[in-house]
C-alpha cells in the first residue's frame, strides 16, 4: 500500500497502472467507513499477490486530485488499467463484494504469469472478440438501431480495424449530420486517417509542441496535437489540449474544438449498465470529471 500524492501521482498511479491495475482508495482519517474499507483493501492486496496494486489518497490533502476523479463521497474506490479508469464504487463494501469487483477486472492467477512480459496495453480482454461478434449479430439484426452500431464502429475502431470500421459506418454516414454520436465517432476516423497519413507520428508530434511554445494561440498546431493524442488513443492528453483553445476561443473555427471535445467524451464514456427501475447508474469518472471542465470553461 502506498500513499500518493500530487507529486507522485503520475508515477505511482499513472504510469504504474500501465503494467499492473492500480486501485486508489480515496479516504480520510476522520471517516469511519474508511477505516472499515481500509483494512479490508489492503488484505485483498496481500491475498491477490501482486494482481494489483493499491494507493491510498488522503481526499482532505490532496484535494486537487480528489476534484479531478470527481470524488463526491468516501470512501470512494476507482480501479485504473492502462492509464484510464474502468470502475469503481463508493462506500464499505464487504470483503466478498470487493473480491467480485476485482475479479471482474482481474486476470485470473493463472493467466498472470503468462501475461508478465507483454505490456499491460497490448492485453485484450479475453471475450474481446465474442463482444465484438454480439455487436456485429446486433447491427446484422437491427440495422437501424444507430445504438448498436455506434458500440460495434467505436469496438472495430479502438481494436485498430479502421477498414471494417468504416465498412460497418458506410450505411449511416448521411446520418451524421443529425445523430451526434455518429458524428463523433466519423470525428475519430477522421482523427486516424490524418495519424495513419503522417510519415513521422513522433516528428509532427514535436512540430506541434514547438509551434505552441513559440505562440500559445497557434490553435491550428493545438488542435494538430489534439487530433493525433486522439488517433493514439489518449483521451485526456487530446481534451486537455481542446480545452487550451477553448480557454482562449470558445467559437474558435466554427466550435471544431467543442465539438471534438464532445466527440471523445462520447467515444470514451462506456455503456451504462442495467439499474433497477428508479435507479441513475453512475457516471464514469473520467467522463464526469471532463464534462464539468467542459462546462466550467464554456460558461465562464
Amino acid at each position: 500500500m502506498i500513499d500518493v500524492t500530487l507529486e507522485n501521482f503520475e508515477t505511482e498511479v499513472i504510469a504504474a497502472s500501465m503494467n499492473q491495475p492500480v486501485l486508489v482508495d480515496f479516504w480520510a482519517p476522520w471517516s469511519g467507513p474508511c477505516k472499515v474499507i481500509g483494512p479490508i483493501l489492503e488484505k485483498l492486496e496481500r491475498d491477490y499477490a501482486g494482481r494489483f496494486k493499491l494507493v491510498k489518497i488522503d481526499s482532505d490533502q490532496e484535494q486537487q486530485l480528489a476534484a479531478a476523479f470527481g470524488i463526491r463521497s468516501i470512501p470512494t474506490v476507482i480501479l485504473l488499467m492502462g492509464g484510464q479508469p474502468v470502475d469503481g464504487f463508493m462506500g464499505a463494501l464487504p470483503e466478498g463484494q470487493v473480491r467480485q469487483f476485482l475479479d471482474k477486472h482481474l486476470p485470473a492467477a493463472a493467466e498472470e504469469e503468462a501475461q508478465e512480459e507483454a505490456p499491460f496495453e497490448d492485453t485484450a480482454p479475453a471475450d474481446a472478440g465474442a463482444q465484438l461478434e454480439k455487436l456485429q449479430h446486433a447491427v446484422a439484426t437491427d440495422p437501424a438501431n444507430d445504438d448498436a452500431r455506434f458500440e460495434y464502429v467505436k469496438a472495430l475502431l479502438l481494436a485498430g480495424r479502421s477498414d471494417d470500421a468504416k465498412v460497418a459506418f458506410a450505411p449511416v454516414i448521411a446520418k451524421t449530420a443529425a445523430v451526434r454520436r455518429l458524428d463523433s465517432l466519423q470525428r475519430l476516423m477522421d482523427a486516424m486517417d490524418v495519424a495513419a497519413g503522417l510519415p513521422d507520428a513522433q516528428r509532427a508530434a514535436a512540430d506541434f509542441e514547438a509551434k505552441i511554445a513559440a505562440n500559445k494561440r497557434d490553435f491550428e498546431a493545438r488542435f494538430g496535437k489534439a487530433r493525433l493524442l486522439m488517433a493514439q488513443q489518449r483521451w485526456t492528453a487530446a481534451m486537455d489540449e481542446l480545452l487550451e483553445i477553448l480557454m482562449r476561443d470558445k467559437a474558435w473555427n466554427e466550435d471544431l474544438a467543442r465539438k471534438t471535445y464532445i466527440a471523445i467524451l462520447d467515444i470514451i464514456e462506456p455503456p451504462r449498465p442495467k439499474v433497477a427501475e428508479g435507479q441513475i447508474p453512475p457516471d464514469d469518472p473520467t467522463v464526469a470529471t471532463y464534462r464539468r471542465r467542459l462546462s466550467s470553461v464554456v460558461l465562464s
